[in-house]
């Protein structure tokens, strides 16, 4: 049933900060009805400022301090825009965002924390600021390596002697050590002392330093950073190899080009944390600066800061009372010494000992699992009375979206089997094809294909590019030239000023898919339903026959230009449990065209794309219209990352069941042969000198493909080798 209760307010995050994370986590506990939710954030997961010493150290994997947007915002019903915020425009309310129409805003609030990029002669091409943080911790982890293979010296300096060059450079040199090495470490700190820590912590931290053999360097200025040496004034070379920035905090480039009220490019807020000045915007987190009450830039005041910043995003949504933030004048440090131990200061006082580091571990794991740990979605509960074959249908699985969501194969060829065949003198080829092929007046062909998919992401654009190059799918893979489409659309239900956004984000986006594909879209169609779906009915042409599942020949190779494995990736997603770079990755290779690909197939003997049915299915139908039997290489099939292990977990999309009923192979059985896919691959029988000389122009063009089996005399099942 369409909901009663239209979207009629946007409410767009811009940045994964801390405090962001933490609103969606209480967000999807207590949403406000009306309201969609937005965050904008570059990446699919966010590191734990908190664990990243731990992780540099060795105590952590990589995983362990992420808190994972793609299913913080999945469980909290938010769309997610992975795309840096490049700027605002607070009068039209829009937010500019790389890649992608502006995202338009009610209310809006920035969270995108800092860099620490120094303006120091060679800091940009020789040194790594340690903000962001997924910046820093993906060259620690590249330096690492080089060190193992004797590219590189252990020599690593630190530049800031505050509490964070101070633990970044004890875990630097423990993880040295762990390896077999003996670093030398140095950190520089322009004053006479470390700072941020009173006289006994001060004195605590040195000595775990110099435990490690980390050497500090006082009153040091720094002249100059080259690829060897960091040179201070007066002529001191530090050696090193691997230079980190940890001194203050630098506000990001496209904040300070706005016009938004400042301090040192930091966004001046009230202590209702809105923008000064500004009534439906607000910062928190190292981005803001607090005149009421200057703290320094540290992840509590953002944590602290999440409750207000929640209930007041609220107060402004529904014309309430705003509360006030007032953070702590004096806060607990916790501050990691490199191996497993830990100093705590307090109001002057200091201990470091291993319990205390157990202690900080305890902390830092329940903050990780407060904003990860999600239950399962949970299909429809059926009633204690229903009609007679409900049950068998096994709705405890949540309808999965995009491909996973097809009718069965079996069900279709039912239908079209019971369907009186009819004929037109100018349609060559009707159903059973990627595209019905009809014969134009003047010579050449046309063919003509119509798709859609049932969302699976809560972003307009993203959802529009991956669905239309599902749908051009069917026109590359008969080799034909896009030429027009009309769009369908089915939007939730949403007030009109929503609408018009929403619209304006698909067409435009739309428009370029099209548009660099050779196509020109034409018209279309929307209607409000319960949840978002988008489809194209496409047009192509070619002047000799289009390509059909027909021509496969004996002897032919398979090539295939995409991995399988995007169903069950999908299918973990909503159930909370894919890794979020393995989801991100996924959907950014579905969004990529694939004319270029289709060009270079253009002399297959017989093509298809790989979509619901699945790889053996799809392949299946081209062995059945062609005549002959295929063998396929288990081994050689290319898998998008985590879809074995998801799929050895028993991870499945719906659809599942009736494609392995559809396609029986012979051989070992893989669930993954028979994943449905979204703007899969497409897959072509050629000879192997022709295939061999298209994966050559493939590779040309930045594209790959596998050959993954041949074909042969015969009508069987599909058989699956090694």
């Amino acid at each position: 049933m369409l909901s009663n209760i239209p979207l009629s307010r946007d409410l767009v995050l811009i940045g994964g900060g801390h405090a962001h994370a933490l609103v969606l986590k209480k967000w999807r506990m207590k949403p406000l009805p009306g309201v969609r939710l937005t965050l904008i954030n570059p990446g699919a997961t966010a590191p734990y400022t908190g664990m990243l010493p731990g992780y540099i150290a060795g105590h952590y994997d990589r995983e362990a301090l992420e808190i994972d947007l793609m299913s913080l915002t999945q469980f909290s019903d938010a769309r997610l825009i992975l795309s840096p915020a490049t700027g605002i425009d607070h009068k039209a309310r829009l937010i500019h965002v790389q890649g992608r129409p502006p995202v338009a805003y009610d209310i809006a609030s920035i969270d995108v924390g800092i860099t620490a990029q120094m303006s120091i002669s060679g800091f940009s091409e020789n040194a790594i600021g340690a903000k962001p943080l997924q910046n820093y911790a993906q060259m620690w982890q590249i330096f690492l390596t080089t060190v193992i293979s004797g590219e590189k010296t252990p020599n690593v300096t630190v530049i800031g002697g505050g509490v964070a060059g101070c633990e970044l450079a004890m875990a630097m040199a423990h993880a040295l050590f762990a390896k077999g090495f003996r670093p030398t470490i140095s950190v520089i700190e322009q004053g006479e002392q470390i700072s941020g820590v009173g006289f006994h912590a001060r004195r605590k931290l040195k000595a775990a330093m110099a435990s490690l053999e980390v050497n500090l360097i006082t009153n040091g200025k720094i002249e100059k950073i080259t690829k060897t040496h960091v040179i201070l004034k007066g002529g001191m070379l530090i050696p090193t190899a691997f230079c980190v920035g940890a001194a203050g905090a630098v506000p990001h480039p496209w904040i300070i080009q706005t016009n938004l009220p400042q301090k040192d490019g930091f966004i001046k807020v009230d202590q209702d944390l809105r923008v000064q000045g500004h009534s439906n915007l607000f910062a928190v987190g190292d981005c803001a600066h607090m005149p009421f009450a200057p703290r320094p830039k540290a992840g509590v005041f953002a944590v602290r800061g999440a409750p207000i910043l929640y209930h007041n995003l609220r107060a402004v949504l529904t014309n309430t009372k705003l509360k006030k933030f007032r953070p702590q004048r004096s806060y607990l440090k916790l501050i990691s010494l490199g191996n497993k131990s830990a100093l705590v200061e307090k109001y002057g006082i200091s201990v470091a000992s291993p319990l205390l580091w157990r202690w900080k571990d305890n902390i830092d794991r329940k903050f990780i699992a407060h904003l990860t740990n999600f239950s399962a979605m949970q299909g429809a509960r059926l009633p204690a009375i229903v009609a007679t074959g409900v049950r068998e249908e096994k709705l405890e699985q949540p309808l999965c979206g995009g491909c996973g969501a097809k009718v069965a194969a079996a069900a279709l060829k039912a239908s079209l089997i019971s369907s009186e065949p009819e004929t037109h003198p100018e349609v060559v080829k009707g159903t059973g094809d990627d595209a019905a092929i009809l014969r134009l007046p003047n010579g050449g062909f046309q063919v003509i294909s119509t798709d859609h998919l049932r969302a699976f992401v809560d972003d307009p654009v993203q959802m529009t590019r991956i669905a239309a190059i599902h749908a051009l799918g069917d026109i590359w893979a008969m080799a034909a030239k896009p030429q027009v489409a009309l769009i369908s659309l089915i939007l939730p239900r949403m007030s009109q000023s929503l609408q018009e956004r929403t619209l304006l984000e698909i067409n435009k986006t739309a428009r370029t898919v099209f548009s660099n594909a050779g196509a020109l879209i034409v018209g279309g169609h929307t209607t409000m339903g319960a949840e978002m779906t988008i489809g194209f009915t496409i047009t192509g042409v070619r002047q000799q026959k289009p390509i059909t599942l027909t021509g496969a020949k004996d002897g032919d190779v398979l090539l295939l230009t995409r991995p399988i494995g995007s169903g069950v990736i999908l299918a973990a997603h909503m159930a909370g449990n894919a890794p979020a770079h393995s989801v991100a990755n996924t959907l950014e290779t579905m969004e990529r065209p694939q004319g270029k690909a289709a060009f270079i197939l253009s002399h297959a003997h017989a093509m298809t794309d790989v979509t619901g049915f699945g790889l053996a299915g799809h392949l299946q139908e081209m062995c059945t219209a062609s005549g002959l039997q295929a063998e396929i290489w288990r081994s050689k099939i290319p898998l998008y990352p985590h879809a074995r292990l998801l799929s050895d977990r028993g991870v499945q999309s719906s659809l599942l069941r009736a494609n392995i009923d559809n396609a029986p192979i012979l051989g070992t059985i893989d669930p993954l042969l028979h994943d449905p896919q979204t703007a899969g691959g497409l897959l072509a029988a050629l000879t192997p000198d022709a295939a061999s000389a298209a994966l050559s122009a493939l590779a040309s063009q930045g594209s790959k493909g596998w050959v993954i089996g041949q074909l042969s005399k015969g009508n069987g099942a599909i058989q699956v080798n090694e």
